[in-house]
């Protein structure tokens, strides 16, 4: 098995019990922002030490960082944060698993992202499973009985679709970042590229709270116990995301990482003890499937 494949399935393991435990912090003292903002806080100093470290073992200097790294991975890490809050506002309206598989129309976009910004090309095969994909989407945005009579186009919908929009723009801007890192070791890419990006992240959110909401400062340095877990797996996630990036079109690594739909509905039902609708199991399945036929087409 390739090794991008299997980075991509434990970034999405890393990235399920992450976004687990944002919902357990937005279900208490922090806000969708504060949540927003402990994933990116309470990671960066990780990402900044395994970067140290990584530098020191092979021995190499700080890697020539261009100007179009900065613009992609700038602009990728804005990206990433307006869809991690919109992620977090969407667990207030629908379950865990919901919430995530309609995150994941990531991959459904990715594509096309992909092609406009990078001149990624993905084959009729594929996309016409993407197509397929919309299906299932379609199914999940219309929601459970009490929301039905809003049909697809909700709030809960619109989340999703924009956090799937915005994961695949950050996820292209990585993904160009780390060509753009003057290293030979796919890794050593992957992990420059992690500490600019959650550096930036946790300092431009720190100065909007400072301006917005400064008590959800406070509110997250005392979460420190779920706040250090969290940014464990969040840098997990990461740099499996990222080295996988570097190996491969980033609309792949997210169809594989789709498999994080199957990880969501466990921790849905055994964590939260949610409930999960026919109707939404029916669109879950049929994303799948989409995903699975792109893994097998592309």
């Amino acid at each position: 098995m390739e090794a991008w494949i299997i980075l991509s399935v434990a970034a999405a393991a890393f990235q399920t019990l992450r976004f687990m435990l944002q919902k357990q912090l937005s279900m208490g003292a922090l806000s969708a922002l504060g949540a927003t903002f402990a994933r990116f806080a309470w990671s960066a100093p990780f990402a900044a030490l395994l970067a140290g470290v990584a530098l020191g073992a092979t021995g190499a200097g700080l890697p020539r960082l261009s100007p179009a790294f900065w613009a992609h991975a700038l602009g990728g890490g804005l990206a990433q944060i307006l869809a991690t809050w919109c992620v977090v506002a969407l667990f207030a309206r629908r379950n865990f698993a919901v919430g995530i598989t309609l995150k994941k129309t990531e991959v459904l976009q990715t594509a096309l992202v992909g092609f406009v910004l990078l001149g990624d090309r993905t084959g009729p095969a594929a996309l016409a499973a993407i197509a397929g994909g919309l299906a299932g989407v379609l199914v999940l945005s219309r929601g459970p009985d009490s929301v039905a009579r809003q049909g697809v186009f909700n709030r809960a919908a619109g989340l999703g679709l924009a956090s799937g929009a915005l994961f695949a723009v950050s996820a292209v801007g990585y993904r160009g970042a780390t060509l753009e890192v003057a290293s030979d070791l796919p890794l050593l890419r992957a992990v420059v590229t992690l500490a600019v990006v959650t550096a930036a992240q946790a300092m431009g959110m720190a100065f909007w709270l400072a301006w917005r909401d400064r008590a959800q400062l406070a509110r997250v340095a005392a979460a420190a116990r779920p706040g250090l877990a969290m940014g464990l797996c969040s840098l997990g996630g990461s740099l499996c995301w990222f080295t996988a990036f570097t190996l491969q079109n980033a609309a792949l690594v997210f169809a594989v990482g789709q498999v994080e739909v199957i990880f969501s509905l466990a921790v849905s039902a055994l964590v939260f003890r949610e409930r999960t609708t026919l109707r939404e199991m029916s669109g879950i399945a049929l994303l799948t499937a989409s995903i699975v036929a792109l893994v097998l087409v592309a």
